[in-house]
């Protein structure tokens, strides 16, 4: 599987990936962009507090241009998106924690529930205790087990600059949470990993975003995946944190037209066309040799999304 860099991925398009099928056809499982309306939405923060975040905290660095620029890195981009969560939340308050905190980066400092007005002026500076390692398990475990054990619809947004020093333990309590999920223990979790810097290890999320669960679907027969990964510098918009949270049940249009680039129509999973409407989560085989897929919507807008 490849996932398309966002920096070619076309508005509304949220991920596009492109699979090489056997027999030379192109599988595409493409989302679009979208905000969702979710009655009990949680929301939390977490911002890596990790000796190694200290230059962000104090120094000058690239981030895209919506998070604003300021010589505290950090800062911008937690009033952002501490802002844009709590607009989004149930409640109108998300919680914010620093993590990766204290001796071995085991320790949780809790900043508190915070409103789009309080997190637009909140002093971001460095944690009290920064960390001498990054663990991401107890943070996971304070939004999950902690603060959030039966909320119905939960997403948690992780901001790192590197390395995720316990990676293996955080893929087996991910595994543990899908289960959880499946067996209906627990509702709809979404952790989004936000990598700050030059210095992330990329690998590392993806390998939390490539996690294979086996299987495991949620109580709507969805498959289970929760989590997804962005860098910042990136971003062209907010919306994309919930660039995995669209189904194919959401229906934005009540038809398109998708064709490949040989003009020929693309073939959805599960359905003859997209007459019927169109899903914010696409799945669709096109012809061996296809470069790229056209969306034509009713308004006679056309949207061209190139695949390589």
């Amino acid at each position: 599987m490849a996932q398309l860099d966002s920096s070619i991925t076309v508005e509304p398009f949220g991920e596009v990936n492109v699979f090489p099928e056997p027999d030379g056809r192109i599988r595409i499982k493409a989302t679009i962009l979208m905000r969702p309306q979710v009655e009990g939405a949680q929301t939390g923060l977490a911002i890596d507090g990790s000796n190694s975040m200290n230059e962000f905290f104090g120094a000058s660095g690239a981030v895209s241009s919506i998070f604003g620029s300021a010589n505290n890195v950090v800062q911008p981009v937690a009033r952002t998106m501490a802002k844009y969560l709590a607009n989004f939340d149930s409640d109108g308050n998300t919680t914010v924690i620093y993590w990766a905190c204290g001796v071995g980066g085991e320790d949780i400092q809790e900043l508190g529930d915070m409103s789009a007005e309080q997190a637009s002026s909140f002093e971001f500076s460095l944690p009290a205790k920064p960390g001498t390692g990054t663990q991401l398990v107890p943070a996971l475990k304070y939004f999950t087990e902690t603060k959030f054990p039966k909320a119905p619809w939960t997403i948690f947004v992780f901001i790192t600059d590197g390395v995720l020093e316990d990676l293996e333990k955080v893929k087996q309590y991910s595994l543990q949470i899908g289960s959880e999920i499946a067996q209906g223990k627990r509702n709809f979790t979404k952790f989004v990993l936000i990598g700050l810097g030059d210095k992330v290890d990329e690998g590392s999320m993806e390998e939390l975003d490539d996690l294979d669960y086996g299987g495991l679907k949620d109580a709507n027969g969805d498959d289970i995946d929760l989590w997804d990964h962005k860098m910042a510098k990136d971003m062209k918009k907010l919306e994309e944190i919930f660039a995995e949270v669209v189904s194919e049940r959401m229906i934005l249009s009540p038809s398109a037209t998708i064709i490949d680039s040989t003009g020929a129509p693309v073939k959805p999973k599960d359905r003859a066309s997209y007459m019927d409407g169109l899903p914010a989560l696409l799945e669709f085989t096109m012809a061996p040799g296809s470069t790229s897929f056209t969306l034509e919507l009713p308004s006679g807008q056309t949207i061209i999304q190139p695949t390589t």
